[in-house]
């Protein structure tokens, strides 16, 4: 009998019962959670407390006063104050929804494993599935994991500088963010989010697609990149594109934009990187890069946040030489194995496609959003984005007044985020897992009557 431990256990008709009475008892609680609803007066106190606590450990002030129960359904979300809030944010977007009985199984199998965290020495057999899934359907070679988009983008930029050598520039989009260590902060666009860190390689921008202008500002990237190409010969070993600008305001480009510069970027023979930390599994295909067609032009993809397992992926002749990018943790037992429910959901159940779930859930918000620019043209504008990530801009982008919105929907009822700047924006990343065409009505709704009361 050659039967492993590990199949035994996981086939034990106790464990199957014990896991089938977990997920009865999380949906039999989880309808407790229907609606929207203020917090419990008698815990507000000690919620407070706990949010000062927070504050004071983590040397600053959190941006919304949440901290969750651990429970929510769907994409409502249950706060440690008794309070329920419509998420429409999902963790900036790393959330499929709460507590999705798919992905809360899968969640519950991994927390039985052997280890919580798996690491780049000791790695269990799901690591080679979802290896496989994310280099099959990318449609490149390789793939390493990491804990997060940082880490991938880390990566990244290590096997592009290594293969580069001894080039030591980088091509970037003006306004974009790429992360906070310390070497992505020097591409990420925000002086101030680098302020005091010492520069460790040079970051060159370009004009990023402008649609209110599409010929112009292809012509203007075109003419800008040349520039940088010819100051600094054989010096660039990348450029990296974000597709969709996410901390930007939710900017799109275009499959034409891409494509001029990327067939620039060949000629010189500098490596393309696609940054998919945020837009991974939120267009109608599974990665930005597909939609834009920019199959033929890529060589390095990172992606991260929905996939809940971070991850670098490369083609065979940027495969790294060994030593070069390694780690302690791969990720947890459990995020693996959600990772890989995530994304056969995404593949299997109906979210691709121009009429797949994720563009009709898309299209039912547009509708929304675009109803209320037209209604009250002088406090909204929009919608923008593109595929699920959706902006919309309130009073005319002042920062001050988008801030304040935002938190005074929160204690609403409905979660949601700024970003940019000139003009800040409210962002959405609504959790498609879980979010109904009925949420996404009560979210309208209630940004329709904050509109109404803001003078």
């Amino acid at each position: 009998m050659n039967e492993l431990a590990a199949d035994a256990f996981f086939q034990d008709s106790s464990v199957k019962k014990a896991k089938e009475e977990i997920l009865a008892a999380i949906e039999k609680h989880k309808q407790k959670i229907t609606q929207i609803r203020p917090p419990f007066p008698g815990l507000k106190i000690s919620y407070q407390e706990s949010v000062q606590l927070l504050e004071s450990l983590r040397g600053q002030d959190l941006f919304y006063h949440y901290i969750g129960s651990g429970f929510g359904h769907g994409a409502l979300v249950e706060l440690a104050d008794g309070s329920v809030k419509l998420d429409f944010i999902s963790g900036i977007g790393t959330f499929w929804g709460h507590g999705h009985p798919k992905m809360v199984e899968a969640a519950l199998e991994g927390s039985l494993e052997d280890i919580c965290m798996q690491t780049n020495l000791q790695q269990n057999r799901d690591i080679v599935n979802l290896c496989a899934l994310l280099t099959k359907h990318a449609e490149l070679d390789h793939c390493f994991l990491t804990t997060s988009g940082a880490m991938a983008n880390e990566n990244a930029l290590k096997i592009l500088f290594q293969k580069k050598a001894p080039a030591y520039r980088v091509l970037a989009f003006e306004r974009c963010f790429m992360g906070r260590s310390l070497a992505l902060a020097q591409i990420t666009d925000r002086p101030r989010f680098r302020e005091g860190l010492p520069s460790n390689f040079h970051v060159d921008y370009v004009p990023f697609y402008d649609w209110r202008d599409p010929k112009g500002s292809t012509e203007r990237a075109l003419f800008v990149l040349e520039k940088h190409l010819n100051r600094y010969p054989g010096q660039h070993a990348c450029m990296s594109f974000e597709l969709i600008q996410g901390e930007a305001g939710n900017y799109p480009g275009t499959q034409e934009f891409f494509t001029a510069l990327m067939k620039q970027l060949k000629v010189r023979n500098i490596a393309i990187l696609v940054d998919e930390v945020q837009t991974f599994g939120r267009t109608d295909h599974l990665f930005a890069f597909q939609h834009f067609r920019l199959q033929p032009y890529v060589d390095v993809v990172t992606c991260g946040k929905l996939c809940q397992v971070c991850a670098t992926l490369f083609k065979d002749a940027f495969k790294p030489k060994p030593g070069l990018i390694a780690q302690t943790f791969v990720s947890t037992s459990a995020a693996i194995k959600v990772s890989l429910a995530l994304i056969k959901a995404l593949t299997e159940d109906g979210y691709l496609g121009s009429e797949g779930k994720n563009m009709q859930i898309r299209k039912h918000f547009v509708e929304h959003l675009t109803r209320l620019a037209d209604k009250y043209p002088k406090k909204i504008e929009g919608p923008f984005g593109h595929g699920l990530m959706i902006a919309c801009t309130p009073f005319k982008g002042d920062k001050e007044k988008v801030t304040e919105f935002a938190k005074t929907l929160f204690e609403s009822g409905l979660i949601t985020y700024t970003a940019g700047s000139d003009p800040t924006r409210l962002r959405f990343l609504v959790p498609q897992g879980s979010v109904t065409f009925e949420d996404i009505d009560q979210a309208a709704m209630i940004l329709e009557n904050l509109l109404v009361e803001k003078s």
